[in-house]
């Protein structure tokens, strides 16, 4: 893995002048474990270079042409040799659109400075620009990037895109008992970074406190504050390496910017080395220290205070200096570690960051709330009973309520208002795994968002209906639809039987049985009222039967009862008699000795609607055309197969009047489907599969 870090023009990559960002970069790239595939590159007059992986892009300046764009010139060319996989640009936004987005390279900014005063972030339009083109946005506060978010929706703040990385140092074990009275301000000697302040203040301490010193590194040529005291010593500006040094020995050290810092590096260093640090509330300073002082009021008055405190309690010093120490993460090390891992990320999509025994996952489809329980046994809830079963933590979103109610002169469908909704559940909830079940509404734009933005977010999806090139066209073209963003895709026909070739990732599903649904264990009872049971419906959202409507299978049953005149038929969605649901369907369906499993069109490999799991799953004998070749997972002990409608009128002779064989039966299966099949073992698949996980796990069905 290659990777070009592209310095802003003129930060200086060298120790007789390092910038915050050189010693930043210099820090954290020593403990990567991709260094030796590191190129950092800067263009500065100095010499004697922080690290031999440094390249500097010199070139002649020419009048009328901008010095940066010669600059970015000659290192798109040279990249071009180099041929990186990765491009991180710190600190400069504007650099990004004299770039070309592409599928081989990852592009990555870092922020420094406050993004809303830099210029190619300042506006909305041009933070959006960032968002799309990188694939990572680095943060070295919190600070900083809720001031990028300002304005934009929360589905982009909380992506993996962003980060917040802070800055770092070495962390070094230092002698406190070796700590001299010393108080430092290191920085520019300005208003900004509050040294008027902290010179007031000062000159009061030395003037009551005899043995103490202070030592001031930095200079500001533009702006002149002065306090002299024999026993204020003006180091002028110092190398890093000198500075930490003064660090070790110093016993308290001041940060009071007036200004948002964006981090404050001064005051991090001084927290790793041991010192009692003093801040200003402003920016990202307190996320620079774990143990210190955060000042309640920026006057000189109250750094005094603050500073006379700590020499006064030596205890109080002591103990903050000691944590401090103690307390200390930010080392290059740890933040070397960080900045290596979304490095991985960004090329190896198969990593989950989550428990993979306890993810977080977001369940879309239609759990039929506004039907108020008449659809409430279906395979949506069976498995989400099976994710809960397992152990996750799962968010449901039901699509068709949801558009349901969000129908507007604007949006008539409610499409716009499901998919601004799924984006902002996203936002708030970051799902390791997305499900979908049916989810049409769901536009292939608001995937395309997820996959940008949440790139290790694995999405998959489950379909039950019928779909061939024939009759149901309509249906493989939903099941395809969103197929080429999903991780995987699982239907419940054997996706060779409807010419699915290996560029989709398809996979059969059985219908999944769920212990708390189907539980009526009807092989048990000894009375039945009727003799078969068969039920269908013409669409189960719309409830009811349409006039006119001709359905093959009620042609079928009505020749099957012409055959069998001595039989008790259950019938329901034939003849007008009205589709029947939840616990009257469960009701009806316990009166029977046997059940008729028969779905829609001409048999398809495994093929059936979900109604074969509550048959079966509830222990009454089932029949089955063979030509499912469901033979192939249950044997005729376990369900009864038919050939054709004079062999199921045989079939049918022979067990209404057996009992015992009968019951046999139908107890095995329904012992085989809970067994094999329940929604647990089905949620298990689909997760296993979408995360490419316990491969070695072979599935009941995948044997067959």
């Amino acid at each position: 893995m290659k990777t070009a870090i592209l310095l802003p023009y003129k930060e200086n990559y060298s120790k007789a002048y390092a910038g915050a960002v050189s010693i930043f970069i210099n820090g954290v790239n020593r403990f990567s474990r991709y260094k030796s595939s590191i190129k950092v590159y800067g263009s500065t007059n100095y010499l004697n270079f922080l690290s031999k992986n440094y390249v500097n892009i010199s070139f002649e300046k020419k009048v009328f042409q901008s010095s940066t764009k010669l600059y970015l010139k000659n290192f798109i060319n040279i990249e071009k040799k180099f041929k990186s996989d990765i491009i991180e640009i710190h600190n400069r936004p504007l650099y990004l659109k004299y770039f070309n987005k592409s599928n081989d390279k990852k592009f990555v900014i870092y922020f420094h400075n406050d993004p809303l005063t830099m210029a190619g972030s300042k506006t909305i339009f041009e933070r959006m620009f960032i968002l799309n083109f990188c694939s990572k946005v680095i943060f070295n506060s919190e600070w900083t990037k809720n001031r990028f978010f300002l304005g934009l929706d929360k589905f982009y703040s909380n992506s993996e895109k962003s980060e917040v990385i802070h800055q770092s140092t070495d962390k070094k074990l230092v002698n406190l008992k070796k700590k001299e009275k010393t108080i430092m301000f290191v920085g520019k000697l300005n208003k900004s970074k509050g040294y008027d302040l902290f010179g007031e203040a000062a000159l009061k301490i030395l003037k009551e406190f005899k043995d103490w010193k202070v030592n001031v590194y930095g200079d500001e040529p533009r702006e002149k504050i002065s306090f002299i005291h024999e026993r204020i010593l003006l180091k002028g500006y110092k190398s890093n390496e000198k500075v930490l040094k003064s660090y070790e020995l110093c016993s308290i050290a001041v940060t009071c910017s007036r200004w948002n810092e964006p981090f404050g590096r001064s005051s991090l260093e001084a927290s790793s080395r041991g010192c009692a640090v003093i801040i200003s509330n402003k920016g990202g300073l307190p996320e620079t220290i774990t143990d210190g002082i955060i000042l309640k009021e920026l006057t000189s008055n109250e750094i005094y205070n603050q500073i006379r405190k700590l020499i006064k309690n030596q205890d109080y010093l002591k103990r903050i200096q000691k944590n401090s120490i103690k307390n200390f993460f930010l080392d290059n090390k740890y933040i070397s570690n960080k900045i290596d891992n979304y490095r991985k990320r960004l090329f190896n999509k198969n990593i989950i960051t989550a428990n993979k025994n306890r993810l977080k996952i977001l369940h879309i489809t239609n759990f039929n709330d506004r039907h108020n329980g008449r659809l409430f046994y279906n395979t949506g809830r069976r498995i989400n009973n099976g994710l809960l079963k397992l152990g996750h933590t799962v968010q449901t979103l039901s699509d068709r309520d949801i558009v349901s109610t969000q129908r507007r002169i604007l949006d008539l469908s409610g499409s716009k208002g499901l998919n601004k909704k799924l984006l902002e559940i996203i936002a708030n909830f970051i799902p390791d795994l997305i499900i979908f079940g049916h989810a049409d509404q769901v536009e292939n734009a608001s995937l395309e968002k997820i996959k940008d933005f949440y790139p290790n977010v694995k999405l998959c999806q489950w379909f039950l209906d019928r779909m061939d090139d024939k009759n149901w066209l309509m249906n493989k073209k939903r099941f395809l639809k969103k197929i080429s963003y999903l991780d995987m895709s699982f239907c419940t026909t054997h996706p060779s039987a409807i010419n699915f070739t290996n560029q989709f990732k398809v996979l059969y599903m059985p219908n999944p049985v769920d212990e708390s649904f189907d539980n009526l264990n009807i092989y048990k009872k000894k009375n039945y009222q009727h003799d078969l049971f068969f039920a269908l419906s013409h669409g189960v959202h719309r409830g009811t039967l349409k006039i006119g409507k001709k359905d093959d299978r009620e042609i079928f049953i009505q020749k099957l009862i012409k055959i069998n005149e001595e039989a008790k038929f259950n019938l329901f969605g034939i003849s007008n008699k009205q589709p029947i649901w939840a616990e009257n369907f469960k009701d009806e369906l316990s009166k029977s000795k046997m059940a008729l499993n028969l779905s829609q069109g001409v048999p398809l490999k495994y093929y059936t609607s979900d109604r074969m799991a509550q048959l079966v799953g509830n222990g009454i004998l089932t029949f089955i055309d063979v030509k499912t070749k469901l033979n192939k997972i249950f044997s005729n002990r376990e369900v009864i197969f038919y050939n054709n409608i004079r062999d199921l009128s045989l079939k049918i002779n022979k067990y209404k009047n057996n009992h015992v064989l009968r019951s046999l039966i139908a107890k095995n299966g329904m012992i085989k489907y809970h067994k094999y099949m329940n929604s647990k073992i089905i949620a298990s698949f689909i997760i296993d599969k979408t995360l490419n996980i316990n491969k070695m796990n072979k599935y009941f069905w995948e044997k067959k």
